[in-house]
C-alpha cells in the first residue's frame, strides 16, 4: 500500500494543472468559434455618396 502522503503529494498540483489546461482549451475554442462566425459575413459594399466633395 502507498502512504497517504505519497498519494496526495501530486493530487493538488495535478488538479490545478488540469484546470489550467482545460480553461485554456475552452478559451481557445471560444475565440476560434467567434472568429469563424465573423468571417462568414460578407464585407459591406463601399459607400459612394451622390454628392461627394471634390478633393484635389
Amino acid at each position: 500500500m502507498t502512504k497517504k502522503s505519497e498519494k496526495s503529494s501530486w493530487a493538488g498540483p495535478a488538479a490545478i494543472a488540469g484546470a489550467a489546461i482545460g480553461s485554456a482549451a475552452l478559451a481557445a475554442a471560444l475565440l476560434y468559434a467567434s472568429r469563424r462566425k465573423d468571417g462568414d459575413k460578407p464585407a459591406p459594399a463601399p459607400i459612394n455618396p451622390e454628392n461627394a466633395p471634390e478633393t484635389d
